[in-house]
């Protein structure tokens, strides 16, 4: 599943002109819960600072994000998925969503609750391995 997500993803980095990891970039600033920051996203994609200015600066380029001054403190930068890249990828990953639904409508809700169990169990496990609890 991993494999297929990731050649999925490729595709659409491809398509789009961008690198795999600028479109990691771009699902971490559509899936927080607050504007991401240049600083924040470093700490998500685990890059240096310079790696995520380049990111950065090729997704603005690209027309993909926003970056948008804090007015109370203008060093603070904001980055904001633009609206017209945002349709772009929901009709890219749409086939995505639908056979996630096709497959989810397979099972029964006790069923899914054990998987969704499972693959919060090997995210932990995985996170553990990661920061080297393992």
């Amino acid at each position: 599943m991993n494999g297929e997500i990731n050649r999925l993803v490729h595709g659409f980095a491809g398509d789009q002109g961008l690198h795999a990891t600028d479109v990691q970039a771009l699902a971490a600033i559509l899936d927080a819960d607050e504007p991401m920051t240049p600083g924040r996203l470093r700490e998500h994609l685990g890059l240096t600072s310079g790696a995520v200015t380049a990111c950065v600066d090729r997704l603005a380029s690209a027309g993909h994000i926003r970056r948008v001054r804090e007015s109370s403190d203008r060093r603070v930068v904001h980055l904001y998925y633009a609206s017209d890249a945002r349709v772009a990828a929901r009709t890219y990953f749409r086939p995505l969503a639908r056979a996630a639904e096709e497959a989810r409508q397979r099972f029964t809700q006790d069923e899914l609750a054990v998987v969704a169990r499972f693959l919060a169990a090997m995210n932990e496990e995985l996170s553990l391995l990661r920061s080297g609890g393992a």
